[in-house]
């Protein structure tokens, strides 16, 4: 059928409700609204569904959760693990509770047991509750950071990461085969329910995965000498870190937080952003101005399913606060966690392991080398370090000191396999009173960090490029640098070309070729001088191409003058391919 077809299929099968259809008959006639709902159905990827919500097959609705729920129940009983479970937990979007209803019925139907927590949960919690529950998979309603249309629909398997192979190919094909949304299986709550199907969780698991985090506390005593003179600005961005990051720092004895009370409250419309990124500068604008008023050391904001942490720290010195991207401050909390963890055993485990994603810092590597423990690589997405992590457990080889994104995310333990905020909130918060009581900043500390590894410089950019036109555009950008890898990006020429896709890292002075060591993935990374570097990626969350990129300067001033004009030239470059 061509989308006119399954536009009126939706009309008029008795299947879909009255409001679905209701909504569908008032796009009536827009030609160009009709076929991006129906052109095509919302991918189930290898990070689930993120979509706008919406009547439609490429739209986010209890029809397409509940066929990705089907999806994964029947990959599920394939493999005959359908007695372990699946927990579900969910964000303060939109439609968030309906969508983790509605998965937990179809589990129900299927003869699968489904955890549901109370209430919005941040999404490391939901990592952590697969593991303590020791359930097959885990649904997490989420669409992070995207504006308040969105919402998505991310899966998790036993080990608490989110799927990868062989179980994302596994689950994506299954989700294929239903063609029929009417044949998608589903049960009343109160059936679920009377079956013992549906199970309700809540301070069950937030109390031991509080107990978790407070385990990873370094210096007790420095958070005690100073627990009353720290002061720390919080905003949860009307999402789910409110009553977690509140409460760690309540019982470990901070006693000076202040939380952003507009952006207090769980509210899918996000009102006082235009998106709720704690990576963007609005988001902070209302935390700055409480932060200065109480005269804050250091100001914190966390993503709507609070796995992304954005920081902003006092320079005591001119009392302006600075921004730190995620690379500054993921290397930060690093920094403070292995040389802490060095300081109070004497030494560090010899298979000892800092594990990153291609796109993050090269300062990583820095730090890594500092320390004399192992730099680990895996693809962008935070799933991978938890596979790592899992390796590590498996093999008996490599003890896992500290994992890092550039997005933003990081993990500092073992509990959850997911990028975790609400410990990030907690370790630099012990961190600013590490510090505090010698006299120094945050700031202080990142500068002191700069001084001894380099001045790195990373940044990320991105073109947005929406529809169908834009995808195709997309996929034009990354088959033009995949066919001719440029000799040279912004003065710098370039040394070796890495194409993830085809896992292979070309030299390209001699033209050898080696492989990547990794899986394929339609990613472009190109190794400059001078610890410069070019990424390349389309985004696999939201329409858009992204560009990473990294230098490494003299000081602060020439590392900001050589990234701005490396993300020129890379822009530009780009640029002339559409």
């Amino acid at each position: 059928m061509d989308y006119h077809e399954v536009y009126q299929e939706w009309l008029d099968n008795p299947y879909f409700d009255e409001a679905t259809k209701e909504e569908l008959r008032g796009i009536a006639g827009d030609e160009k609204e009709i076929e991006e709902r129906f052109y095509t159905e919302l991918e189930f990827g290898t990070a689930g569904l993120r979509g706008v919500i919406g009547a439609g097959i490429n739209r986010m609705n209890i029809y397409t959760v509940r066929k990705a729920t089907q999806g994964l129940a029947n990959y599920i009983l394939g493999i005959g693990n359908e007695k372990k479970g699946v927990a579900i937990a969910y964000d303060s979007r939109r439609m968030s509770p309906e969508f983790a209803t509605e998965s937990a019925l179809c589990l129900a139907a299927n003869g699968i047991r489904a955890y549901v927590f109370d209430s919005l949960r941040p999404t490391p919690e939901l990592s952590y509750a697969v593991r303590k529950l020791g359930c097959t998979a885990g649904i997490n309603i989420t669409a992070s950071h995207n504006p308040p249309e969105y919402n998505g629909y991310k899966v998790y398997w036993e080990d608490g990461a989110q799927i990868t192979p062989p179980h994302d190919s596994g689950i994506m094909g299954e989700v294929k085969k239903i063609t029929d949304l009417s044949s998608v299986k589903t049960i009343s709550l109160e059936e679920a329910k009377a079956k013992g199907l549906y199970q309700v969780i809540g301070a069950e698991i937030d109390d031991p995965y509080i107990e978790e985090l407070k385990s990873l506390v370094l210096h007790q005593d420095a958070i005690d000498a100073v627990k009353d003179e720290l002061k720390i600005v919080y905003s949860p961005l009307h999402g789910t870190g409110n009553i977690p990051v509140r409460r760690v720092l309540s019982e470990l004895g901070f006693a000076n937080v202040y939380v952003v009370p507009e952006q207090e409250l769980p509210d899918g419309e996000f009102p006082t952003v235009s998106y709720p990124n704690p990576e963007a500068e609005e988001a902070f604008t209302l935390g700055l101005a409480l932060g200065k008023k109480v005269n804050a050391d250091l100001i914190l904001a966390t993503d709507p399913d609070a796995d992304r942490l954005g920081v902003y720290v006092k320079d005591s010195k001119t009392g302006e606060y600075h921004p730190l991207t995620g690379n500054m401050s993921g290397c930060l909390i690093g920094d403070y966690v292995i040389s802490q963890r060095k300081e109070r055993d004497g030494s560090l485990p010899e298979d000892g392991a800092l594990v990153k994603s291609i796109v993050t810092t090269n300062m990583a590597d820095a730090i890594a080398r500092h320390y004399g423990i192992a730099l680990i690589e895996v693809l962008t997405g935070f799933k991978f370090i938890g596979q790592k992590i899992l390796q590590f457990e498996r093999e008996g080889k490599g003890t896992y000191l500290f994992g890092l994104e550039e997005s933003y995310g990081c993990l500092p333990g073992t509990y959850a396999r997911d990028k975790d905020a609400v410990v990030a909130s907690m370790v630099l918060c012990e961190a600013a009173a590490y510090y505090k009581t010698k006299g120094k900043t945050l700031w202080d500390a990142m500068i002191d960090m700069y001084e001894r590894y380099g001045y790195y410089k990373d940044d990320v950019k991105s073109i947005t490029l929406k529809g169908i036109e834009g995808l195709a555009k997309i996929q034009t950008i990354m088959e033009t640098l995949r066919k001719d890898a440029p000799r040279e990006i912004g003065g710098y020429p370039v040394l070796s070309a890495k194409d993830y896709k085809l896992e292979t890292i070309t030299d390209m002075q001699t033209g050898e070729t080696k492989p990547t060591g990794l899986p394929s993935s339609n990613v472009l990374y190109y190794d400059l001088p001078d610890a410069a570097w070019v990424c390349v990626r389309p985004s696999g969350t939201e329409p858009k191409v992204k560009f990473y990129y990294g230098v490494k300067g003299a000081s602060m001033e020439d590392a900001a003058a050589k990234s701005e004009a490396l993300g020129r030239e890379v822009l530009a470059m780009v640029e002339s391919m559409l």
